[in-house]
């Protein structure tokens, strides 16, 4: 089956595919002409910087993602880039801000990762397949490519192909990834998550059809998959920042490894950005909210920014949560369910949903999930059996 769909897959030696029929357009809230705001210099740069950009900028050439601008164009609008290092390699980055503030947003719904991992519960079989560099196989309606100007050392280009980084790039790529296997994720065996597309059975056969039906969807548009990044038929794999299977779902311990070498955050942006990350995992750590409120106080206006021992001590405590958080259990709705409060701390309310499932032939208790919230203001005066009924709402 994979052999007879190998022009579907790609790998690194190939020219990336372009999607056709589902062109990006560009539309900003602005008449003109354009606010100075959206004509930005480019970024100071140093030598060793130099070299990598323009590294990555023949790369994205080679690839037709972007395209040399004449000489004797007008140039209205121009983002500057720049290179960062993240995860041990150099990255190309586009300050979209100014842009991005300007964009007509699109609306279209991203779905929810707990959604769409509960979905995967009494899998046998599970498939996760990636788009080859995802965003940059969609192509540019020409009216918005002079909306996608960069500048740097080496002149003004322009994208091509879809960026990252730009606003609505996400619920575009999702639409067009829920209208082309449209059948397929209404029969209740395929997950999509913006370039992520995960398959799912419960037998061999109808796992080895399911993934046939897909691949045959991506050959009309040319829509092209990492072969490298595929995972087939696996009974327990990595997917959307989590170790899932048919059983249970777990905290992918490769995304905490990079937080667990962090210190104790020394600014808002660093204390933001770490709780976004453990709050992606909440329902994973008993009394999140407790344990991380001090953290959430210092984001508030008008607080003086302090690092004192409670919120070292609560950052550590985060980390080692993340860490040692248990496995959940997928709910089965034909047995009964336990819900445990917790109204002891008179400013949060937690809860643990329980149950007792079969596996491997005997009787376990396990977790669904955790929940934890802090008290409204109107709710601080309740007595202790009006807050444990809060914890059941």
């Amino acid at each position: 089956m994979l052999r007879k769909n190998r022009p579907e897959f790609a790998i690194a030696e190939e020219p990336l595919g372009k999607i056709r029929g589902h062109d990006i357009e560009l539309y900003l809230d602005v008449e003109r002409s354009y606010p100075p705001i959206l004509r930005r210099p480019p970024c100071p740069e140093s030598l060793e910087s130099r070299k990598e950009l323009e590294k990555h900028i023949n790369q994205l050439l080679e690839m037709d993602v972007i395209g040399k601008i004449g000489n004797n164009e007008i140039v209205e609008i121009t983002t500057p880039v720049l290179i960062t290092w993240n995860d041990g390699k150099y990255r190309l980055c586009g300050d979209f801000r100014a842009l991005i503030s300007y964009t007509k947003a699109d609306r279209y719904p991203i779905p929810r990762i707990p959604h769409a991992l509960d979905k995967l519960e009494k899998a046998k079989y599970i498939t996760k397949m990636d788009c080859m560099k995802g965003f940059h196989q969609n192509g540019v309606k020409p009216n918005s490519m002079k909306l996608l100007r960069i500048i740097f050392h080496m002149g003004i280009y322009e994208y091509t192909r879809m960026p990252f980084g730009i606003k609505n790039a996400p619920a575009h790529f999702q639409r067009m990834m829920d209208t082309i296997p449209q059948e397929e994720i209404l029969e209740g065996w395929m997950v999509v998550y913006i370039d992520d597309i995960i398959i799912y059975s419960e037998t061999w056969e109808d796992h080895v059809h399911y993934i046939d039906r897909v691949l045959s969807k991506c050959t009309p548009i040319n829509l092209k998959i990492s072969l490298k990044k595929c995972n087939f038929g696996q009974q327990e794999l990595l997917a959307l920042g989590h170790k899932v299977s048919g059983l249970s779902l777990a905290i992918d311990q490769n995304k905490v490894a990079a937080v667990l070498q962090t210190p104790v955050p020394k600014s808002i942006k660093e204390i933001e950005s770490f709780l976004g990350f453990a709050s992606y995992y909440r329902t994973h750590i008993k009394n999140f909210s407790h344990i991380t409120s001090s953290f959430y106080k210092l984001c508030s206006k008008d607080v003086v920014f302090e690092i004192t021992k409670e919120r070292r001590d609560a950052y550590e405590r985060s980390k080692d949560e993340l860490t040692n958080a248990p496995v959940l259990i997928f709910p089965d709705f034909e047995l009964p369910f336990k819900l445990y409060t917790d109204s002891a701390c008179s400013q949060f309310l937690g809860a643990a949903l329980h149950q007792r499932q079969i596996v491997d032939g005997e009787p376990r208790e396990g977790v669904i999930c955790y929940i934890s919230r802090q008290l409204k203001d109107s709710e601080a005066t309740y007595g202790a059996t009006q807050t444990e009924c809060l914890c059941l709402v």
